[in-house]
């Protein structure tokens, strides 16, 4: 089910399988994703790495991720542009930046419990219900029903990947960090120039994330500037001089070295390797 608005406002509730999974694909500007899995079976490829999904999984996804449908069983998708609903505008009221979305090179996955899947199923059959209607109060419902749901996913989130080990202060300083590392990866390179930006000293940033027992900062900004390449590399015909410019090298052997310490080969075997 589709809804667009009078103003590019795009918003897709759709039920995916082998038939339409064409759809997982589309390009749609600006775009935000959210795809609940139904059964064990769907495996996608996301920037050339394969993942395999288990029931009852989400996967939060950005109009950057490259995808591609390997295997698929049945799938929930909600997908929404930031003409609809933008969650930078929105984000004191639901928290997701950084988190969901735009969380640097993290692929957000989250489970649902059996609670958690009856208000998700209920909270769907609204959103659908919703988009049959014509009136003038569509829109502002469909924001809500949106809202909602991002609410509820960041809270799951949070509480699976153990942010409640962090006062409200500090969560924010990590989610400030992805979110300037997404903005900044390929002109900043170290964690002290994302420290002075936030005001924090590099060892206050090294230290939040060690309390989520996650990567360290400069995995997170060295991940996203891998994940660029391998992008730029698998999906354009962009020489590898200019991909290495592109993401902040001045020259194309100081960059294979840091490809290569990451990937295991050069960015010229990887170009040429099978997807």
């Amino acid at each position: 089910m589709l809804y667009k608005g009078l103003t590019n406002e795009y918003l897709r509730v759709e039920l995916i399988d082998a038939g339409n999974c064409h759809i997982l694909k589309e390009n749609i500007e600006s775009s935000l994703t959210l795809v609940w899995c139904l059964d064990d079976t769907t495996i996608l490829t996301i920037d050339n790495k394969k993942h395999s999904f288990r029931k009852n999984e989400i996967v939060c996804l950005t109009e950057f991720h490259k995808i591609e449908t390997t295997q698929v069983g049945k799938l929930q998708m909600v997908r929404f542009n930031r003409a609809f609903y933008c969650i930078i505008d929105h984000d004191s009221e639901i928290s997701c930046k950084g988190i969901l979305f735009f969380g640097a090179s993290q692929l957000p996955v989250f489970s649902l419990s059996e609670k958690e899947i009856d208000t998700f199923e209920t909270l769907l059959k609204v959103f659908k219900s919703e988009m049959e209607s014509k009136d003038k109060l569509q829109l502002e419902m469909l924001q809500m029903l949106l809202k909602r749901l991002l609410i509820l996913c960041t809270r799951i989130y949070k509480d699976q990947n153990k942010y409640d080990k962090l006062e409200t202060n500090n969560t924010n300083i990590v989610r400030e960090f992805n979110f300037l590392v997404e903005t900044h990866f390929k002109t900043k390179h170290s964690v002290s120039e994302y420290a002075e930006i936030l005001n924090k000293s590099p060892k206050t940033i090294s230290n939040l994330f060690f309390k989520l027992d996650t990567k360290t900062p400069l995995q997170f900004i060295q991940d996203r500037i891998m994940l660029e390449a391998r992008r730029l590399l698998r999906y354009t015909d962009t020489s590898i001089k200019e991909i290495a410019y592109e993401v902040g090298y001045d020259d194309i052997q100081s960059f294979s070295r840091f490809f290569k310490k990451n990937e295991g080969i050069s960015p010229s075997e990887y170009k040429k390797s099978p997807l």
